[in-house]
């Protein structure tokens, strides 16, 4: 690392921070005049709104925007630097176009790597902060949408030989009623149990079943037992079956792993937008890195009209780029296009721009 390159990261880094603090102070404000009326509903004080609210918003509001504003960092700063003479002499010195952009290239995988942490692990656990506050104090009526999509039955596989279903289901309750589950073997009914109602203790780590009648077949002979209750473990917890729409917003990308294999199991359908949030993950990391070599390699050239230019090509650039993801997701969702290419199909256009203007760019 040279003085050059400590130069072009302080400026890169001191510029992305500071301009996403501002953006943050922004959003806060905003978001506090939308939703006062809330607030003062909920009957939290100060400490209780920020501590049960806003402690996962900002997180959430931050990731949102990320590359977005690692872009303008990088437009404002190098523009500046371009308007004031200070790109050509270093190019003049000796120094090679790639060996200029070195220190962008490391400045954008480090907040590449914050942002693809963050997005696996930080902002799904803010989230949880974030919706449970919607959840109870907002969004009532309107959070919770079943496995079926209109009422609140769920009907799952639980595993290859085995099936279960519960009428009604209260996700914020952890609550269900009532409750069967049959075993399968050789198209035969070898083991069903039936409860009035099935409760998640959080404490136990189990499901507790209520007035169960348990059957157990084999060939012509039958077997009945009557419980008051029974605790048992079953391969399914509250968070894979109360699927609402900020389920996938909530899980770590390990548990999103989990809750897309067993709805698979299950046969559930309308996965693809959870397998779009999980390719996402890995594919705006990337854009980082992508959206600041362009950037880099835009606003490192010195045109009339400075840091203007630079900042309208930028805004255009953002704008395509979140167009281009908005269309691919659809497709997904809605269509037959596959998550993986609906997540990554703006970073293979934006690595074409790169490669375009990279080219094209005077070395």
């Amino acid at each position: 690392m040279k003085k050059l390159d400590w130069y072009i990261l302080r400026k890169f880094l001191t510029t992305f921070f500071f301009s996403i603090f501002l953006f943050a102070v922004i959003a806060v404000v905003v978001d506090v005049s939308e939703k006062a009326d809330d607030f003062v509903k909920s009957g939290l004080s100060f400490y209780g709104v920020i501590t049960q609210y806003y402690i996962g918003f900002i997180p959430h509001i931050i990731a949102l925007l990320f590359p977005l504003f690692v872009f303008i960092a990088v437009i404002f700063f190098t523009s500046k630097m371009a308007g004031k003479t200070e790109i050509i002499p270093i190019l003049a010195s000796g120094v090679s176009y790639q060996r200029w952009l070195r220190p962008y290239l490391l400045g954008g995988i480090f907040l590449a790597s914050v942002l693809w942490f963050a997005n696996r692990y930080v902002v799904p656990k803010a989230n949880v902060i974030r919706s449970s506050f919607e959840v109870t104090y907002i969004d009532k009526n309107n959070a919770y949408n079943s496995l079926l999509g209109g009422n609140n039955s769920v009907y799952m596989r639980v595993d290859s030989f085995s099936y279960a279903g519960i009428n009604y289901y209260d996700t914020s309750a952890r609550r269900g009623s009532p409750f069967f589950m049959s075993s399968h073997r050789d198209s035969q009914i070898v083991y069903n149990v039936r409860a009035e109602t099935i409760l998640w203790d959080t404490a136990r780590k189990q499901w507790k079943l209520e007035n169960v009648v348990e059957r157990k077949m084999d060939m012509m002979k039958e077997e009945v037992a009557y419980f008051h209750e029974k605790w048992v473990k079953y391969n399914f917890k509250p968070t894979d079956i109360s699927r609402d729409k900020y389920t996938k917003e909530r899980l770590t990308t390990p548990e999103l792993d989990r809750f897309i294999e067993l709805e698979e199991l299950r046969g559930s359908e309308g996965l693809n937008s959870l397998k779009v949030e999980r390719y996402r993950r890995d594919a705006t990391s990337v854009t980082v890195l992508l959206l600041t070599l362009i950037g880099a390699i835009v606003a490192g050239r010195k045109v009339r009209g400075g840091s203007g230019v630079h900042l309208a090509v930028g805004f255009i650039t953002a704008a395509m780029f979140i167009l281009t993801d908005r269309f691919s997701t659809i497709f997904s969702v809605k269509g037959n296009l596959h998550p993986m290419i609906a997540a990554w199909i703006p970073n293979m256009i934006f690595l074409l721009v790169v490669v375009y203007i990279y080219r094209k760019a005077p070395k």
